[in-house]
Order: structure tokens, then sequence, then C-alpha cells
């Protein structure tokens, strides 16, 4: 980890839903702190029905986590673009987040401890 970045375990069960349908649920999540900033719960992909993950072409760059590519939620009724992201390879000190996924909470998409 760095200075400004703490991930433990987040304990519980946590669900992550869009569009009404569950796309993921875990008892294996990480939460990650960054300074000020609001926890962001990280779910593993292994947890996650990534058949409604499509990887759209957008990358974003954070100089304490690396790149992060970023997925649109599609189901059946609706496209939440960009609406997640994951650090393929991220910088050594957040290497645990290797293999995870975060979501962008909206109207349209809820993460949520169950």
């Amino acid at each position: 980890m760095t200075e400004l970045i703490t991930i433990r375990k987040a304990s519980g069960k946590w669900s992550v839903r869009s569009g009404g349908a569950i796309l993921g649920e875990t008892t294996n999540a990480l939460e990650l702190v960054e300074g000020d900033l609001a926890s962001v719960i990280y779910f593993p992909r292994s947890d996650i029905a990534m058949a409604f993950l499509d990887q759209t072409d957008k990358v974003t760059h954070c100089p304490h986590k690396g790149d992060a590519v970023h997925f649109s939620i599609v189901n059946k009724s609706s496209t939440t673009e960009n609406a997640a992201w994951s650090y393929e390879d991220p910088i050594a000190g957040v290497a645990e987040i290797k293999g995870y996924l975060a979501f962008y909470p909206s109207d349209s998409v809820k993460v949520e401890q169950i």
C-alpha cells in the first residue's frame, strides 16, 4: 500500500446491482480508502457476471494506482456507459486490487452491503 491508500478486506457480504439485475455478490470484497475520498468497494472478478460487462476504450490514470480500464454494463433494458473500472496492472503498492472491479454508484448502479 502507498502512504495515501489503505486496502483492507471489506467486512460482510456486498452486492452490486444494475437495472434490477444482480451483477455480483461477494464476501471477498476489498475496501480501498484514498486520502479524504469516500471508500471504494472492489469486487473480485470471479464474483461478477462478466457477461454483462463490455470493456470500453476509456482509460484513466491515477498516480497512486496506475491505469484503469473501464467497462459498460449492458443488460436487456439499458446500457450504463463506463460504469466500472479495473486496474489491470496496478502499481506495486496496491497490487492486491489486480483482478478486482469497482463500480461508480449511480441511479442505475447500486453497491450495497447486504
